[in-house]
């Protein structure tokens, strides 16, 4: 046997040239996230560019720059990859929200929020599916399957509600807030469900068993996904609070609760589980009673480590979507027919119009119709707002497309290519058109929030609201009810104030048998050096 130098040095060459193309593509990124957060630390006055705006326009213009250096050929400096989008990405941008919602007004609304978060969406998904089938079959695109159609419904109906969460305030506007960012992370988990539901199933012959099982699937993925979230959450709650990692090192403190809340989304993966609603749901439980078992230097640390792992990874996506815009791979699929894909493209805007307005609207109306406090209905105006909200596309959208259009990144068919390059086409317009536009539309259907904020909520806006990181929400006493909300003695009464009443019994029950096994507010952890232990042990 002889053994070949040369070829294990070319191997070699190789590989060390794929390294350094890796610590290229690295430096790049960092350097472009440290652009975007200084510019957006500039820009901070002009609410019209926010941090998604700006690192998009920063993701083309590197982009461009790139193009120009290598004469045309490429700017794929990065390959697309759905494991580091979904595995290493979304995590912390969930998880996050679910830690820093406001809990109260996140289950004082979470009829409506699942009206339009699950509902909705699948009223959405319905449409552009039959739309997109309707029109597209007609055309000449390429060969797409029935599979492929269901798929494009999912991915056009994953909202990205960043830019108006980013006008909007939870203090000045908390019902607005609270729908547009609840209905968000439902609609998100909701669209991934669907297009895993979709991809599992054989759609060659579809009936009504099918179609049955399709739901029956889909609601058992929504269920077992947050009985998961939760009972991780509780898990992390009871070993911090049996255990007092504190008492020796905040730093293993802070670890098990990063550790746990990253479990609880690869454990959903592990059991082709909705990863997204079982990370969300996590983070709120975790909220609730995990975060309070801690020392008070691990809670301002586990806050802002998990705000500052959420911004960086929607900056990194929007990055990276701007700059992957302009793969040339793709677009060259479709230099002969620009014609097509642009109407490819505006016929799924107007599709996710339609689809939008379908649910949201009569939804509305639906839900005041279940609302007995004029304070606590949808007006009008809102409702345009939240119409809006969820017009742009972002990340998931673009993940899903990928994921379903590409193999490692890359497009091959001519049919894969115009749906690649019109999902990135409506990802870009609806968030620069769109998002642009959000801040002069609520300002004129929205004039003044804070007479309305006083009305609608009771949370507190003290300064000890920027201690405790909008976790106050829950944990206010039943007196935060009213005075004239009645203790329901009938069907009919609980029907009527169906909000305060699950609040209030959910209080008893919490306080009775959920915080004195898991901790929560009013448990003091272990602080070294003090004469006694904590009276919650």
């Amino acid at each position: 046997m002889v053994f070949d130098f040369g070829t294990l040095v070319a191997s070699l060459n190789r590989l060390s040239t794929s390294d350094h193309q890796s610590v290229v593509s690295i430096n790049l990124f960092v350097a472009l996230i440290c652009a975007c957060i200084i510019i957006g630390h500039l820009l901070e006055e002009n609410r019209w560019m926010n941090e998604s705006i700006t690192a998009l326009v920063i993701g083309l213009c590197t982009g461009v720059v790139i193009l120009l250096i290598s004469g045309g050929k490429n700017s794929h400096i990065l390959v697309f990859s759905e494991d580091l989008f979904f595995i290493y990405l979304l995590p912390p941008i969930i998880f996050n929200a679910g830690f820093q919602v406001k809990k109260k007004s996140f289950f004082r609304n979470f009829s409506t929020i699942m009206l339009f978060g699950a509902v909705g969406t699948l009223i959405s998904f319905i449409i552009i599916s039959f739309g997109a089938t309707s029109i597209f079959k007609k055309w000449n695109i390429g060969n797409l399957e029935i599979g492929d159609y269901l798929a494009i419904g999912a991915i056009f109906s994953a909202t990205d509600s960043v830019c108006t969460l980013q006008v909007l305030s939870q203090d000045e506007t908390p019902l607005l807030y609270s729908l547009v960012f609840g209905e968000g992370v439902v609609n998100d988990a909701t669209s991934v469900v669907l297009f895993n539901a979709v991809q599992n199933f054989d759609l060659s012959h579809i009936n009504t068993s099918k179609a049955l099982e399709l739901v029956g699937n889909f609601l058992y993925l929504f269920a077992s996904s947050t009985i998961l979230g939760v009972a991780t959450g509780l898990l992390s709650a009871y070993i911090i609070k049996k255990l007092y990692f504190g008492r020796h090192s905040t730093d293993r403190e802070v670890a098990i609760v990063i550790l746990m809340a990253y479990l609880s989304y690869m454990l959903a993966e592990l059991f082709y589980l909705s990863a997204i609603l079982t990370v969300f749901f996590s983070g709120i439980v975790m909220s609730h009673y995990t975060w309070h078992n801690v020392t008070e230097s691990s809670r301002v640390t586990t806050k802002h480590a998990f705000a500052t792992l959420s911004f960086i990874a929607e900056i990194f996506i929007f990055l990276y979507v701007g700059m992957d815009a302009l793969d040339m791979e793709k677009w060259r699929f479709v230099s002969d027919s620009p014609q097509l894909s642009l109407q490819v493209s505006s016929i799924l805007l107007g599709l996710v119009l339609v689809g939008r307005a379908a649910f949201v609207f009569p939804l509305s109306f639906l839900s005041n119709l279940m609302k007995k406090s004029p304070e606590e209905r949808i007006s009008f105006n809102q409702q345009i707002i939240i119409w809006w909200a969820g017009l742009m596309r972002g990340a998931v959208s673009m993940a899903l497309a990928y994921n379903q259009f590409t193999r490692g990144g890359h497009t091959q068919l001519r049919a894969n290519a115009i749906m690649i390059t019109s999902t990135i086409t409506v990802v870009l317009f609806s968030t620069g058109v769109f998002g642009l536009m959000t801040k002069p539309l609520i300002r004129l259907l929205q004039p003044s929030p804070k007479h309305l904020s006083r009305m609608i909520s009771s949370e507190p806006t003290t300064p000890k609201s920027f201690i405790v990181p909008l976790l106050e929400s829950t944990q206010d006493s039943e007196a935060d009810l009213g005075p004239n909300v009645p203790r329901p003695h009938s069907l009919r009464m609980l029907l009527s104030t169906p909000s305060h009443t699950v609040h209030r019994y959910w209080r008893k029950f919490d306080n009775a048998f959920m915080r004195p096994v898991f901790g929560g507010r009013g448990f003091v952890p272990f602080v070294p050096g003090s004469p006694t232990e904590p009276s919650g042990h």
